[in-house]
This record gives structure tokens, sequence and C-alpha cells, in this order.
């Protein structure tokens, strides 16, 4: 079955001058048009298209790729505002619509927000702003060690609250991370630990290699408070163990791992953070 607001593959069935006509399953023949034929193509071969319905609502094919899906959130700047709704910039022609019942709080012309991206009752893609009403920890589809897909929604005094293949809230702690992430940032994780509450605990490495140790972390959340240590691997043992309270060999031995992730620069009678 065929769903609007997805890629699928379908079959070429014959061309006029408006374009392509694929065979659209349930949906009947969807136009891919003119201006985006390739100049190679056969009839009876499958394309790769995203479906969308046009300002008529016909149901439509394009070979672009949006940044976002159905189903899915996306970060997405608001290009227009009109008297029923914004209108969002995510990489087709026909730019994507969020009424104003589905704004959390009214948008700024110009600005980026995460949204969610769904079918309206006429079965046309429309964005939402209201991420609670589409984010659930109740019934959890995940467990731990297991990697996902997230996407920063909020940066708070904990962290970065994340959502989690588009379904579930989790967290990732600042203090954990050693590298700034954005709003909007993409990437992969790991369930770290899922709580009783079934709030989740995420990492962005793998839990067999993804944590420094102990002295590595102390070392390295040390040079956060300070921006630079006036420690280095030639002072001597005593003075490392009065501020870390560890010895020299594993203090080497966490400069060494943050010297090779280039977190620091190492000079004469100090270390910096970069």
């Amino acid at each position: 079955m065929l769903e609007i607001g997805k890629f699928c593959e379908l079959e070429i069935i014959k061309k006029d001058e408006k374009g392509l006509f694929l065979d659209g399953l349930n949906l009947g023949e969807v136009l891919l048009p003119k201006r985006e034929v390739p100049e190679i193509y056969e009839i009876g071969e499958k394309m790769r298209v995203f479906t969308y319905k046009d300002s008529q609502s016909n149901i439509m094919a394009t070979l672009k790729i949006p940044h976002g899906q159905l189903d899915e959130f996306a970060f997405l700047k608001v290009v227009d505002i009109a008297k029923i709704g914004a209108f969002l910039e995510w990489g087709l022609d026909k730019q994507l619509f969020l009424p104003f019942p589905e704004q959390e709080k009214r948008v700024e012309l110009n600005q980026w927000y995460v949204v969610k991206i769904l079918l309206d009752n006429e079965d046309r893609l429309i964005a939402s702003t209201i991420v609670d009403d589409f984010v659930d920890n109740e019934e959890l589809k995940v467990t731990e060690g297991e990697e996902v897909d997230i996407i920063v929604y909020r940066i708070t005094d904990l962290g970065y609250l994340s959502i989690v293949n588009n379904e579930h809230f989790g967290i990732i702690y600042k203090n954990e991370v050693f590298n700034t992430l954005n709003v909007g940032q993409k990437l992969k994780a790991f369930i770290k630990k899922v709580r009783k509450d079934n709030k989740l605990d995420l990492s962005v490495s793998n839990q067999s290699v993804k944590r420094f140790d102990e002295f590595t972390e102390l070392v390295f959340n040390k040079l956060k408070e300070d921006g630079e240590l006036n420690i280095t691997d030639k002072s001597s043992p005593e003075l490392i163990y009065a501020e870390f309270n560890m010895s020299k060999k594993n203090f080497k031995k966490a400069v060494g791992a943050l010297y090779k992730k280039r977190l620091i620069k190492i000079e004469k009678d100090k270390i910096i953070l970069l």
C-alpha cells in the first residue's frame, strides 16, 4: 500500500506533455512533472520518488529529497507567515504548511523549529511544533544498549533532551558529551539506561568503547571548568595527585586519550582545551 509523504519505488506507465505517470497502486496514477523527468528512462522501469499532494490536492511525485518524511521529526526554517499559518522550507518546491493550531507558540519568520511531519484530515502533509503530542515514554520500544536515531530537541541545564526513533524522549547529559550538540542535530546514539520511570539516558557512542575512563573524564571536566591546566605530564607525581587524586601514570594516559581525540593542545607548561 502506497503512503503519501514517504519514499517509494513506482513503475513508469506512460508519458505525455505533463511528464511521467507512475503507477501509484491504491492511489491511482501519480505524476512526475515534466521539469523533473530525467533524460534517460524506460516505460516499465521503477523510479524511487517521494509523494505528496499539491495545492490542488493532486497526488504528485518528485525526485527531490525533502528534509523529512511522514511521521518523522525535522528541523525546518520558517520562510513565510500568512493569515492561516506558517510555511517551512523543506527541500521541495512546495513548502510545508504549519497551521496556527499546530503551533505550540507562534513561530517567527526565519527561525528554525523541530517539527513533526504528519497528514491532515485531507491527507495533505503538514507540520506541528506541539512535540509532546507525538512523543510517549509509557510503552518503550527500545532496550538498553540498542543503537537509535535521535534528533536534539531542546538544551536544558542537565543536557540535551532528544527525540529517540521519532517516538520517545531521552537525554544526553552535558558532562558526558565532549563536543557541543545543537538543536535539530540528527545523529546516532545508544540507550545507556532505561530508568524505572521509563526515562531514557542516552550516550552518543557505544557502551563498550564510548566512555572515557574515570581518570580521563576527571581531567576533561576540570579543563571544561577552567579552559586550561597549569599541570602537564611533566609535572611532579605529588602535584598531580594533589590536584586529581590519581597517579602520574593514569594522568598521562588521560591526557594522551584527550590529545588523540584532538580535544586539547599540550604546551610546555600547560594544557589548553580546544
